[in-house]
Formats: structure tokens, sequence, C-alpha cells
């Protein structure tokens, strides 16, 4: 069990790890920017969160599969296939919680005082500088709460990865498909227990999430 949740965690790191700088990107483009096309790419983000997992886990076999051009490039390179591994765990688990991680972030960035970066842009800073400085720090607590919210969702996949990673023990199976693998199985006091894990793991990370949230509401109210 020990080998399962620390495969859990490896996957749902990896994945909240790809989406951070994506994310913030992202986030700050659309929260901060009046750009051409705004709808289309904010339809675009939420996309996995209107479609089937099983769906969106298609269309990832399709991009990395072994006769895709992904899959070939990273058996050219690493000698090996992208799907039925940990690695393509880690790629849908990345993909369905992007759209949470993204939204938590472009609010955060929409609340920032847009006076304070005037101020720090007259004073001589430049555009990143500015950004650094001023923007990450005013929307940090809404960051991270956005990144939690993208890692539990992360550690909780399950359609998607089942299409492109399989569901193999030692290998790609997760917690939520051990789960589903022990109640078909009828074992059900250990589907219990991972049950138990899982949601214990959940919980955790969503009241550290929503302090965050009522930390940052007040900061700005006072």
């Amino acid at each position: 069990m020990v080998d399962l949740i620390l495969l859990s965690l490896q996957v749902a790191v990896i994945a909240t790890l790809i989406n951070i700088p994506i994310a913030i990107y992202v986030g700050w483009l659309i929260g901060r920017k009046n750009i051409k096309g705004k709808l289309i790419l904010e339809t675009l983000i939420s996309l996995p969160l209107a479609l089937p997992p099983v769906v969106t886990g298609y269309f990832l076999l399709i991009l990395v599969g072994r006769e895709a051009p992904l899959g070939q490039l990273s058996r050219f390179i690493f000698g090996a296939d992208i799907v039925f591994t940990w690695v393509a765990s880690a790629i849908a688990a990345s993909v369905v919680s992007f759209p949470l991680m993204v939204r938590a972030i472009i609010v955060a960035m929409q609340g920032v005082d847009t006076t304070l970066e005037r101020s720090a842009r007259s004073l001589g800073a430049g555009p990143l500088r500015t950004f650094l400085k001023i923007t990450m720090p005013l929307c940090y607590n809404g960051l991270v709460a956005g990144i939690l919210l993208g890692f539990v969702r992360a550690i909780g996949e399950f359609g998607a990865t089942i299409v492109v990673a399989g569901n193999i023990p030692g290998r790609t199976q997760t917690i939520p498909l051990a789960i589903y693998s022990k109640v078909q199985l009828g074992k059900d006091s250990e589907a219990l227990n991972l049950i138990f894990i899982s949601t214990l793991m959940a919980i955790m990370t969503l009241i550290v999430h929503h302090w965050l949230i009522i930390r940052g509401s007040k900061k700005r109210t006072g």
C-alpha cells in the first residue's frame, strides 16, 4: 500500500509541476491582458472539465500513442513508450487538473491592484521585475490555493488515466484505480482503507486551500 500511495503522490506532484508555469502564464494572460480570442482560449482551457474524462484520455492516447509523433519521439529518444507508464498517468492527471488550477490563478491575478504595478513601472522597474516583485507576491495566496486545487484533482484522477496509462499494479495503478480494482474483486475492506486515505488527503488539501483563500480575502479587505 505504501508503494501505491507513493506512486499516486509521484504522479500528482509531477502533474502539478508540469502545470504550474503554464497555468501562471495563462492565468496572467487571461486575467491581466485584453487579448483577442480570450473567449476561445478560456473555452479550450475549460474543455477537460466539460468532457467525460474517458474522452480526454482517448484524445491523449491519440497524441502519445505508439504510432503518434510524440510516441515515436519518445521511443527514439528514450527507447520506451509513453502509454501505459506512470508518465502517461502524470500527463493525464496534468491535463485534467489544469483547468481548476488555472481558473483559480486567473481569479488571483484579477484581484491584484494595478495601481501598485503602475507605481513600480513608474519607478523604473521592468515588466518582468514588476511581475516577480509586485504581481506574484500580491496573488501568492490565490496562486498556492490554485496549485493545491490542481494537486488534489490530479491525485484523484481516474477516467483519463485508465485509458492512456492502464491499470497496471506497481506501474500505473494509482489510488483511484486501486479502489476500482478492489471493488471489482470484492475486496471491500481494502477498498475502504484506500478510500479513507484518499478522503483524508483530499480533506487536508482542501482545508489548506480554503484557509489560503480566506487569508487572501482578509488581506485585500484589511
